[in-house]
Order: C-alpha cells, then sequence, then structure tokens
C-alpha cells in the first residue's frame, strides 16, 4: 500500500500491529518500552516506506516496519541517509534492503 505522509503510514502500520517504537544504535536496534535490544539477524525489515519533504529535502524520512525474531513488530523511523558511518556496517547492509 502506498502512503502519501509518513504519519499516515505509521497510523495504518499500528493498526495493523506494528506498536512497537524502535530506535537505531550503533550495532541494533532497541525497544525502550521493554528494555530490548536487537542485533540484525534478531529482526526482519517487513516493508520501507520513503516519504520526500515537499518543500525542503531535509524532510526526507524513511520508515521500516519490522518484525524482531520474538515476534514484536514496530516502526523504525530515520532520515535519509543520518545512519550512513554512525552504525555498524552489518546494520547498515540490513537496512539497505
Amino acid at each position: 500500500m502506498e502512503y502519501k505522509t509518513l504519519s499516515q503510514a505509521m497510523n495504518q502500520l499500528k493498526e495493523k500491529g506494528y506498536t512497537y517504537d524502535f530506535n537505531l544504535l550503533d550495532e541494533h536496534i532497541e525497544n525502550k518500552k521493554d528494555k530490548e535490544s536487537y542485533k540484525p539477524n534478531e529482526f526482519e525489515i517487513d516493508k520501507v516506506y520513503r516519504f520526500e519533504g515537499m518543500s525542503n529535502p531535509s524532510d526526507n524520512s524513511i520508515l521500516y516496519a519490522i518484525t524482531t525474531k520474538n515476534g514484536k513488530k514496530g516502526l523504525l523511523t530515520d532520515a535519509y541517509g543520518t545512519y550512513s558511518g554512525q552504525i555498524s556496517e552489518e546494520l547498515l547492509n540490513k537496512l539497505k534492503r
């Protein structure tokens, strides 16, 4: 499904069960709510959505719909390319798929 805005996509995906919020760290993603972290081999990226700002290229963002090996579904948002050079190569390769 195509979404016009980041917020529309997030709301729709949360209704589909992607209820956790993941954060991007050096070598893993983190679920702060449950104090859990997942290395690249411990989660799958179900879908990637890209959004471009209408007037400002710095408004570009990526939304990842993720399922962890223990069945938790959630979302990770990031700006285009901001993770480049700040995270492990293994995690970077996972996100580029």
